[in-house]
């Protein structure tokens, strides 16, 4: 049959040429399509599905934590945008501008948003008069136009979906608290739901964000040893305010300025999974976020009571929960266990005429490859149990990588070996706090700073610079990054 000789192609193998090995598994799997637009991608179904399922999540998470949803507008006066002058300066370079509308030259261009702490400004300076209106804990669900240069998919293009949060409270206090608790929030979603682990920390000056007094992130190793930004919490003190002139009334009657902060993960995090938990075959996802969590494979589908037991097994699966498909095209059986190995899904069950006399089904298990024999009576409880057994092996795996890909360097020479010997990876190291020092860390060796972690442990590293040998004040996370 001609459906039947579709295999699965061969990707390139990871250790060949990881670049090309990711974008092979986001075409083959189906989770993007390349478009007219330069730098713009097509989410396809599978990909959006997992983006929907990390937005329900996340979406859960914010809610419980007192967060609303809003819309803000895509466009960004430029005189709105001005009034921040780091934060304008800081997004300059990626702007995209509107100049028409229709056939008529703007008065004033309009900025489609990169970014919407400007617009939320505006917003809260309508609605905030009295310490009665704070604190707002706003959340909102856009895409976002940033014109990058270079574009890889999920990873960075010119147009992409995130969520950002933005809120505004009383004191320094508060909105600082907002902010590390908002970075534990993600951290908790990385390792809990991705089954990724993430190292949560504070950027360098030279690396916080456009118009923010500080800025926090979770930082997540690759498998192969570069590291990823997974997420971003922003303290931004009173300048926003100032700069938009936002002020209440304080419970001595005072007018002050409110204090904000922002944060934002994205799609990227897609691509994060990809290169955490990817392997030759294909994707291997998180039963969190899969969308399918178990395929339902009937083997000589066309005997008589095959499709019958099947069906009866995906309703069951379906009424406890698991998210649950059958597959009963006329492609071969290897050609499904090929597909959904590509597409990652977490548990596969296959049942033929011998499984039913028997009263059994073999259940395979994506992200070590075991297959078990399990009794029909205890279908439910046996996949429930190897979706958990995956989120925890597969979080195993990737932190014994993490931990593999660590290296604790006291001098440039010890960073020098480390990666030598052992390919890309975090390297962990004390530091001075002096710009030059990080700078010259990351022409050396290609290295950007990633954070500081809240973690010090700076008994075993003494202190002093890896760099240039003086009194150190932090350990730092170096490492090559996407």
């Amino acid at each position: 049959m001609a459906k039947d000789k579709k295999m699965v192609t061969e990707i390139t193998a990871m250790d060949e040429d990881f670049a090309q090995w990711y974008t092979d598994i986001c075409k083959k799997a189906e989770l993007v399509e390349y478009t007219s637009v330069k730098g713009c991608m097509v989410i396809r179904p599978y990909g959006y599905a997992i983006w929907e399922n990390i937005q329900r999540i996340l979406d859960g998470m914010f809610k419980a934590t007192g967060h609303e949803n809003v819309c803000m507008p895509m466009f960004i006066p430029e005189s709105l945008l001005q009034k921040e002058k780091d934060h304008v300066e800081g997004f300059a370079p990626d702007a995209a501008w509107v100049t028409y509308g229709g056939n008529e030259k703007l008065e004033e261009r309009l900025c489609v948003r990169p970014t919407s702490e400007t617009l939320f400004c505006d917003f809260y300076k309508n609605i905030i008069h009295s310490y009665r209106d704070l604190p707002k804990l706003y959340n909102q669900w856009v895409s976002v136009v940033r014109w990058e240069k270079t574009t890889r998919p999920f990873l960075r293009s010119r147009e992409f979906l995130w969520q950002e949060g933005h809120t505004i409270h009383a004191t320094a206090e508060e909105a600082i608290d907002e902010t590390e608790r908002m970075l534990n929030v993600y951290a908790e979603f990385c390792e809990n739901a991705l089954a990724m682990p993430v190292v949560k920390g504070k950027k360098t000056e030279s690396d916080k964000f456009a118009g923010a007094v500080s800025t926090y992130a979770i930082e997540a190793l690759m498998h192969d040893g570069k590291a990823l930004q997974a997420g971003t919490s922003h303290y931004f003190g009173d300048g926003f305010a100032k700069a938009f002139e936002i002020q209440y009334t304080d419970k001595e009657n005072k007018r002050v300025f409110p204090h904000q902060t922002s944060w934002g993960v994205t799609t990227r995090l897609i691509g994060a999974v990809i290169m955490t938990h990817g392997d030759n075959e294909g994707l291997v996802l998180p039963p969190a976020v899969a969308p399918v969590q178990a395929v339902i494979i009937p083997i000589a589908q066309h005997k008589e009571g095959v499709l019958d037991k099947a069906n009866e097994l995906k309703e069951r699966l379906a009424k406890a929960g698991c998210r649950v498909k059958l597959d009963d095209s006329e492609n071969s059986p290897g050609w499904k266990f090929s597909e959904y190995e590509m597409k990652g899904v977490p548990v596969r069950v296959e049942i033929g005429p011998k499984d039913i006399e028997a009263g059994q089904c073999v259940i395979a298990s994506r992200w070590n490859g075991e297959k078990v024999i399990v009794p029909l009576d205890k279908l439910e409880e046996t996949v429930a149990a190897k979706l958990t057994e995956a989120r925890d092996g597969m979080f195993a795996k990737a932190l014994a990588n993490q931990q593999k890909r660590t290296y604790a360097c006291r001098t440039v020479d010890e960073i020098t070996k480390s990666l030598e010997e052992n390919g890309d990876g975090f390297v962990k190291a004390m530091w001075c706090g002096e710009r030059a020092c990080e700078d010259e860390i990351k022409e050396k060796f290609n290295a950007s700073s990633r954070n500081m972690p809240f973690d010090q442990e700076k008994e075993w590293f003494g202190d002093t610079c890896v760099c240039c040998g003086k009194k150190a004040k932090k350990v730092m996370y170096f490492a090559k990054a996407y």
